[in-house]
């Protein structure tokens, strides 16, 4: 497996982490009737919860693209060190992108942001 793929991996399974984080919470700070209910308006946590449900859902977003970006640079034969080091970049922005999101450390989030969005675009610049 490529290292592309491999980081892909970790990223996906950082989202399950991330998703269980916002269960785990939910299920201490939010009463099991809300939970357990058909919940027709979405049930928005406070504090470090709400934070963390904000991360989970950025991370879902940009999965996406960071999943498409890989598995083309795989079908297309061009992973090479350069992709390799776009998803390493994307990966470990987005580790960091989630404690200091759940921390609620402000400015230094968005620039970790757009370091997770430069390892995209490295990655993007390789399939052009």
């Amino acid at each position: 497996m490529t290292a592309d793929l491999t980081y892909l991996v970790w990223a996906a399974a950082l989202t399950m982490v991330q998703l269980l984080i916002v269960i785990g919470g939910a299920s201490f700070m939010i009463p099991l009737s809300v939970l357990a209910g058909n919940r027709e308006t979405p049930v928005e946590g406070k504090g470090w919860l709400g934070r963390a449900q904000r991360a989970h859902r950025n991370v879902l977003e940009s999965l996406v693209l960071f999943a498409i970006l890989v598995l083309v640079a795989h079908v297309s034969g061009k992973a090479n060190a350069t992709t390799a080091l776009g998803a390493a970049i994307y990966f470990w922005s987005r580790v960091a992108y989630a404690a200091i999101y759940i921390l609620g450390i402000t400015w230094i989030r968005s620039l970790v942001f757009a370091v997770s969005m430069a390892g995209l675009v490295i990655i993007l610049f390789q399939l052009l």
